[in-house]
């Protein structure tokens, strides 16, 4: 993407493979209402790259997207608008290559709610901030995992679980994990969070086999498979 501050950037972290056989693209979180800018300085933006960078040496070319605001900002939903960009550019860059959305917070909601463009193939919504309003419909054909935590202060594990019910009246490749001991920032149990993402991006790109635990939650049935238990 052009470099001018109107617009949504993707930024390459590490190096980024000639063809490779995916693409993640990791977005961070934010706040409800804001018009500051998508600076770097955010921690919510510091937050998400040790994920990003722990991808970034096996395989997929990984990308982190700077929103042009900070803020969600219903209802525009800037966020969502630059996931839209950003999948269109990864799209031009890495034709045919499948895409892994993979979102914090605010930026799991700008994931699920982009999840219908046509290079999408998976979702990794982390804490999400969903409520009854989030439709599922974009979700048809791909392969969602959602985590919370239970010391959760900021966003509502209630709703990422009934967003998850409705998901499944889509797609039956949903799961949903719990995170014992976790809040919404990831500090508590950070191995852990890093690992499951890991797991399923690699496997969901077939980079790396499915991943046993993941496989087993995305076949259980209603509700064991969206109240699995994340283990240490």
């Amino acid at each position: 993407m052009p470099d001018d501050p109107r617009l949504p950037r993707i930024e390459p972290v590490g190096r980024v493979p000639a063809s490779p056989p995916g693409v993640v693209l990791v977005l961070h979180g934010g706040r409800a209402h804001s018009r500051e800018s998508g600076e770097r300085k955010r921690l919510s933006y510091w937050r998400m790259l040790p994920f990003a960078r722990a991808l970034a040496h096996t395989g997929p070319a990984v990308y982190m997207l700077r929103y042009r605001y900070r803020g969600w900002n219903a209802p525009t939903r800037d966020p969502l608008r630059d996931a839209h960009q950003a999948l269109d550019e990864i799209a031009r860059r890495h034709p045919g290559a499948p895409v892994v959305l993979v979102g914090h917070s605010m930026g799991g909601r700008a994931a699920l709610a982009a999840a219908g463009a046509p290079n999408v193939t998976a979702v990794c919504a982390l804490a999400p901030w969903l409520d009854a309003s989030d439709p599922v419909d974009q979700l048809a054909g791909r392969t969602v995992l959602i985590a919370h935590g239970d010391r959760e202060r900021y966003t509502d594990p209630r709703e990422s679980y009934a967003y998850a019910l409705r998901a499944k009246r889509v797609t039956d490749q949903v799961c949903r994990f719990e995170v014992h001991g976790a809040g919404h920032y990831m500090l508590s149990r950070a191995r852990d969070w890093q690992s499951l993402v890991r797991r399923f991006v690699l496997g969901v790109l077939e980079i790396e086999p499915e991943d046993p635990d993941i496989a087993n939650a995305l076949r259980q049935p209603t509700p064991a498979g969206l109240r699995a238990e994340l283990a240490s």
